[in-house]
């Protein structure tokens, strides 16, 4: 995701309203997420679609590995040279 820049991406709710097809199209070029405001107060982000999706899938691999980390700290790995026996072994039947 591009890195937000708060002089362009921070604006009334009010304003992107009344330019939303303009907004919209700056989103999808710019990837970059924009801030709407409300009484002069943070009240939403609004972003591409395709920029969400991704970050929906490196949060979804993150969680994965946070998993894998604690089942490993608790010692429910399983070592490499055994894992790759029991897929030959399947392979093989």
């Amino acid at each position: 995701m591009a890195a937000l820049r708060p002089s362009t991406d921070v604006l009334p709710v009010t304003e992107f309203r009344a330019n939303t097809s303009t907004m919209l199209s700056r989103l999808h070029a710019t990837k970059r997420p924009v801030v709407l405001t409300q009484h002069g107060r943070s009240a939403a982000v609004v972003m591409d679609v395709s920029v969400y999706e991704s970050m929906l899938d490196e949060i979804a691999i993150l969680r994965d590995i946070r998993i894998a980390e604690e089942q490993i700290a608790r010692g429910e790995g399983i070592p490499h040279d055994e894992v790759v026996a029991r897929l030959r072994a399947k392979l093989i039947k």
